[in-house]
């Protein structure tokens, strides 16, 4: 096929109705590029013979050493079917989990995709994943069945044993759309159950429970994949080849004499063709009958198989001629059977026809766009679509329509940022001439070769050139073409020096037309169009002088690209329903965003990304003076990657957050060779653990009852223990830890107790509606307008306390939940702070409750409390890691002689002298020497005007002292009270490490099973589970490994087993290291069994040891310019923050 021009493909985006935008998705090595290759290659970008061998949308390095696609790359491309003509925008994307974010920015920009699975290995987990992808985006699949060719020559099936592992992959796919399915219409069901609730409570009369879970009602038959809808293809991408049963339909109902749609239904399923009546009978497998598949495709393609691998020549011209098809001597000569077996196929069921007809029939245009879609689009968090300003509603008609009219408004979505080398810019290639500049270069070198002829031989030209008015036009032209070349070489070689790579933003228009140089809005992730509205109309434009708005600014469109795999062409608007590159982001965008013309349209739903980032490692240059380009190079690195994270710890040292080996391998190749361009340090991976704490063992090491042996080291370990407690600290028998802050006048009492995993994983789910309950609640408590606050998020609210209520259970969780006064660390974690003092009230249901604020001698320092907590969760005394399922209890809060202070609020001045000439140890020490100055002031200010104070004088005086106090340091003795109980707290309980723990899934062959098991257990893995796939000899292992285990673990999987199996990991959960960190032997037995150093392998102590190893101190120097004025206020802040958080080491 002839190349497409770029105006062709620019013309074809303002069809709409002819548009489609697929994306490949798949579980690694399922053969998507391939697949793509083939779909290219129809084009005529690369040739047919290429295909799966060039890897044309793989333009990475990397990615073609190691044979995995890492980044989710586009290409559009022209097909034709019949009179119609499409644009196919097709992105393929990575498969391998690490990169699954990839996949995410993907799958947002399209509104349908091709799922490919591997016919031997059949449904992995990044099948599943993907799919589930593809769900919650609401987008359309259809399916490839690939690599059937594995089935002919690796696992030497018949073609009815092949028939039957096919039927088996296209039930387990249904299967997973079946479940996803499922799930949702139980959800709605769940949603309309609790709305008829709360009408039902209000309508008398008798109620009829409906016990039908509203599956019955539903249609779903459209969701499942089934050949004889259409929407699944056989494929070989690699041998060429792919149909869909409608192609047999058609070839055979002229044979055979029977209609294309009777054919079409039953070509797939248990019919058989009874030859004599010509007639198709139901039934095929009870009456040993071959079905009809397998009859009429199937054996053919065998046939066709057997013939070209066994050198058949007399077999293969018959096959050849009966196709009318004509092959090359070159591939009938060729040394490799799969080369002639490729040009076959490929003219007889050419895979690129079967695809992308399938795509264009099955799959929906832009115009398809699905109203839930769209709702879910616009509604970010917990917000409902009815809860959205009448402005930001109306745009939904917008999206719907697709329009491209000049009225309507611009909406872009932003996925990802991605860098390109400035030299593959159009703008920076070395364009082709016109005729008329090679004619006048031409010229001018003919003129200079005369001149310098001229000059060897000595003579000046004595005659003019046959004309002036022609030499004049030429000196000028030449003058003008000379000072052209000038200003862009100078442009280019500026461009150059200034930015080596470029960021193309990768995007989709949902409505309106971009063009070039078009001004437009830059709406954040946290922009709000109802609080934009109340600044700005909703007709205003981006070329206006506007107030500033939150996370909202206007940026120009500087150029639009279509994108072509490895190459970009330029283009000057783009309409409705297209993906596209724009230029000229990347100070305005950091990961994605979303661009419209109106103040309106609301940011879109964030991207849901599978992989968790959780590996860590610190970099550092080689050489210290290249520091400023390794900040450099992470900011651009942060920007071109949409899942890692770059972070500067408190220690200084630069960490990447990646989500696996071969993820962190790509993010510091990139650094190195592209961003940052240095040499670079790379520490070991810093590999997180929580802290946490356990009920007391009622076994032993040596698995002894405790307390029934005789102890022989008892009296040295309690005086270890003893040591281990400073003076002031009241610990009991029952673990309450009592102390007191430094100047005497508060007294807390904490009690550590673990929660039960249940509650851990509710916490850890619910962290996001946690985090929105913190937000409520804190624009309650500053007398904000919540009308953000809608009645879904409410019953969410609701539900999430319900379930704790039923998980804390029991007589000493009772009330627990009404008590629970903050969540930690960042007030949205895993660990809970209750309350159990007399005199306050106040919980983290304020915003179901309404409360109005008490009046309460504990309430202007109840947030150092809670500061202190937070604190101590974040940082557990083991090893400085965060905590995890630990409830922290309040059980006493003393104040001494505070509370009189804060109630007395209408005291005046005499008191103040009282006050002043009598200190008692009792008073608060803190605010002594203040309200000392203000009565001070006070006794001045009535010496010289001699006016008594007005009662609401000095209240208003007295609550300035009580403000400035509840930041002052008493506050800050607090936060390191409450820091220091909750450590000493957590102490007196048996401590425990919790790991990261991977799932890992590894499909292996029988001979090689055995050193799968012996890598797994060298390293602290765990079998869950073992299962032979059906038809197969292969073995899929699903086991656990700790994260602190899995460097280098696929690497010495594959070289173990000679490359047989290869793993895929995924984070899962935390999971408790059951061996005590600090455990020495103590009794008699568990020194006959251990020895007296203990200096057997403790898994927990090894963890620990190496984290206190990665985390040895750095010493900052910090220099700060204060003004003399602010000195003493300067360094009492310093004093009480490094008290706050324990870092008291500076001078």
């Amino acid at each position: 096929m002839v190349l497409t021009s770029v105006g062709k493909m620019s013309g074809l985006q303002k069809k709409t109705s002819g548009i489609r935008n697929i994306c490949i998705l798949a579980h690694v090595d399922h053969g998507k590029t391939t697949l793509a290759d083939c779909l290219i290659s129809s084009n005529g970008i690369i040739s047919s013979r290429l295909a799966g061998k060039l890897r044309y949308l793989d333009s990475r390095e990397d990615e073609q050493i190691r044979g995995i696609t890492m980044k989710s790359s586009a290409i559009s491309l022209h097909f034709e079917k019949g009179d119609e003509e499409y644009l196919i925008n097709l992105i393929d994307s990575p498969g391998h989990v690490d990169f699954s974010s990839e996949v995410s920015t993907a799958v947002r920009l399209c509104d349908g995709c091709i799922i490919v699975v591997d016919a031997v290995e059949g449904v992995c987990p990044q099948t599943q994943a993907v799919l589930r992808q593809a769900w919650l985006e609401n987008i359309r699949p259809v399916l490839v069945i690939n690599k059937i060719d594995r089935l002919i020559v690796e696992l030497k099936f018949t073609p009815q044993e092949a028939y039957l592992h096919l039927k088996n992959i296209l039930e387990q796919v249904n299967a997973v759309t079946g479940t996803l399915f499922t799930s949702k219409v139980l959800e709605e069901r769940a949603e309309k159950e609790t709305e008829s609730e709360s009408i039902s409570d209000s309508a008398p009369g008798d109620q009829i429970y409906d016990w039908s879970a509203g599956l019955e009602d539903t249609d779903d038959s459209h969701l499942y994949f089934s050949p004889d809808y259409g929407n699944v293809v056989f494929a070989s991408a690699i041998d060429g080849w792919g149909f869909g049963i409608e192609h047999f339909a058609k070839l055979y109902s002229q044979k055979i004499g029977i209609k294309p749609a009777v054919l079409l239904k039953t070509l797939w399923g248990d019919y058989y063709l009874n030859t004599k009546a010509k007639k198709i009978m139901k039934g095929d497998q009870s009456k040993g009958k071959k079905p009809l598949f397998v009859q009429l495709v199937l054996d053919n393609i065998w046939s066709l198989y057997e013939s070209v691998m066994k050198r058949d020549k007399e077999k293969i011209e018959k096959i050849v001629t009966s196709l009318g098809l004509k092959i090359g001597a070159r591939e009938s000569r060729h040394a490799d059977p799969k080369v002639h077996l490729n040009a076959i196929c490929s003219q007889w069921l050419p895979i690129s026809e079967a695809v992308l007809s399938m795509v264009c029939n099955k799959l929906p245009s832009p115009l398809d766009i699905t109203a839930e879609r769209v709702e879910k689009l616009m509604c970010v968090g917990a917000r409902t679509f009815d809860s959205l300003p009448p402005e930001t509603q109306e745009l939904k008609s917008a999206f719907m329509k697709c329009s491209s009219e000049g009225t309507a408004p611009v909406i872009v979505f932003v996925s990802k940022m991605f860098a390109v080398d400035a030299k593959a810019l159009p703008q920076n290639k070395p364009r082709p001439l016109t005729q008329e500049e090679i004619a006048q270069r031409r010229e001018v070198a003919r003129r200079r070769h005369a001149e310098k002829l001229a000059a060897n031989q000595g003579k000046e030209l004595s005659e003019k050139p046959p004309s002036e008015n022609t030499s004049e036009v030429n000196t000028g032209e030449e003058q003008q073409l000379n000072s052209q070349i000038e200003i862009m070489t100078s442009k280019a070689t500026k461009q150059e020096a200034d930015n080596k790579e470029s960021f193309i933003a990768f995007a989709r228009v949902f409505s309106g037309v971009v063009q070039r140089g078009q001004k437009i809005f830059v709406l954040g992730p946290k922009y709000d169009p109802a609080e934009a509205l109340h600044k700005l109309s909703a007709q205003c434009s981006a070329t206006d002088d506007l107030p500033l708005v939150p996370h909202m600014t206007c940026c120009t469109l500087e150029n639009l690209y279509l994108l072509m795999g490895r190459e970009l062409e330029d283009l000057e608007e783009v309409p409705a329903g297209n993906v596209l590159g724009i230029g000229g982001l990347q100070d305005f965008v950091l990961k994605s965003a979303t661009l419209s013309t109106s103040p309106a349209c609301p940011p879109f739903t964030p991207l849901n990304f599978e992989a968790t980032p959780i590996v860590r490692v610190a970099v550092e240059p080689k050489h210290p003076s290249d520091m400023p380009q390794l900040v450099r190079g992470m900011k651009l690195l942060n920007q071109a990657d949409p899942c890692v994270q770059v972070l500067i710890q408190e220690t200084g040292e630069h960490v990447l957050v990646t989500a696996g080996e071969v993820h962190l391998q790509r993010c510091l190749d990139d650094l190195k060779e592209r961003f940052a361009k240095i040499e670079i340090s790379v520490s070991a991976p810093i590999i997180p653990f929580r802290e946490t704490i356990t009920r007391p063992p009622k076994v032993d090491m040596v698995n002894e009852e405790i307390g029934r042996q005789q102890k022989v080291a008892v009296i040295h370990q309690t005086k270890e223990d003893q040591n281990k407690i400073p003076e002031g600290v009241e610990v009991d028998s029952d673990g309450l830890v009592t102390i007191s802050t430094p100047n005497k006048h508060a007294t807390l009492s904490v009690r550590a107790v673990p929660l039960p995993e249940e509650v851990t994983r509710l916490l850890e789910e619910n962290s996001d509606l946690i985090r929105t309950m913190e937000q409520l609640n804190t624009s309650l408590n500053e007398d904000k307008k919540t009308h953000e606050i809608n009645q879904k998020t409410i019953d969410r609210i609701k539900e999430f306390k319900q379930k704790l209520e039923q998980s804390l259970q029991g007589r000493k969780w009772r009330n627990a939940v009404d008590q629970i006064w903050s969540f930690g660390p960042r007030k949205c974690g895993p660990n809970i702070l209750l309350y159990k003092f007399e005199g306050y009230k106040k919980s983290v249901w304020q915003c179901l409750e309404n409360a109005v604020k008490e009046a309460s001698k504990y309430r202007d320092f109840d947030n150092s409390i809670i500061s202190g907590f937070q604190l101590a969760t974040l940082s557990g005394p083991m090893c400085e890691e965060p905590l995890m399922g630990v409830c922290f209890t309040v059980e006493k809060w003393e104040m001494g002689k505070v509370g009189e202070v804060l109630s007395a609020s209408s005291q005046d001045s005499g008191e103040c002298d009282a006050l002043e000439h009598e200190p008692n140890e009792d008073t608060v020490s803190l605010s002594s020497s203040y309200m000392a100055e203000v009565c001070s002031e006070d006794k001045h200010q009535d010496s010289n005007q001699s006016v008594p104070r007005s009662p609401e004088k000095a209240s208003k005086h007295k609550a300035e002292v009580l403000l400035a106090d509840c930041y002052g340091p008493f506050s800050g003795q607090l936060i390191a009270t409450m820091k220091e109980a909750c450590r000493y707290a957590l102490q007196a309980k048996p401590q425990r490490l919790m790991a990261a723990m991977y799932t890992c899934e590894i499909m292996a062959t029988a001979e090689v099973l055995g050193r799968v098991y012996a890598v797994l257990s060298k390293r602290e893995g765990r079998v869950l589970q073992e299962e032979m796939k059906e038809g197969t000899d292969v073995f899929i292992i699903k086991a656990v490994l700790p994260v602190a285990e899995s460097f280098g673990f696929a690497d010495e999987i594959r070289k173990r087993t000679s490359g047989l199996a290869s793993p895929q990991l995924v984070f899962s959960h935390w999971e408790i290291i059951s061996s005590d960190p600090f455990w020495v032997p103590t009794t008699e037995e568990e020194y006959l069994h251990f020895g007296e150093k203990a200096d057997s392998e403790n898994q927990a102590r090894k963890y620990m040891n190496a984290i206190a190893c990665a985390s040895d101190s750095v010493l900052c120097t910090v220099t700060f310019a204060v003004s003399p004025a602010y000195s003493d206020s300067f360094l009492f802040g310093l004093y009480g923050f490094s008290h706050a958080t324990g870092r008291e080491n500076y001078s």
